[in-house]
């Protein structure tokens, strides 16, 4: 078995997942929309969901990402990718490997 150097109960990730509630606060905020908006544009049940999300207590469910992308006015790709670079850090790394290289060697 895969020896895993990412859990998401570190306290890295607790810091990661705060970051990310944040990003979406202030993307929500901008947009003009409360909790319950953005809550009802992703057909959740609680708009309290938003709220944990916005703490860190929770995450984007992966299934909601382009939704909440289009909910709040924002590039599909660029909203997943930095959601991505707060919940999963290395696959992130992964993903943009080549374009930080390319960016380094000009």
């Amino acid at each position: 078995m895969a020896h895993q150097t990412y859990s998401s109960s570190t306290r890295e990730a607790r810091i990661l997942r705060a970051y990310a509630g944040d990003h979406i606060k202030q993307l929500r905020i901008q947009a003009g929309m409360t909790q319950k908006d953005l809550a009802d544009k992703l057909a959740l049940k609680h708009y309290t969901f938003i709220s944990q999300l916005e703490c860190g207590q929770g995450r984007l469910p992966p299934n909601l990402t382009i939704k909440c992308a289009q909910a709040l006015g924002q590039d599909v790709e660029e909203f997943a990718l930095k959601i991505l670079s707060f919940y999963d850090p290395h696959t992130f790394e992964a993903i943009t490997y080549n374009k930080k290289k390319e960016h380094i060697n000009g």
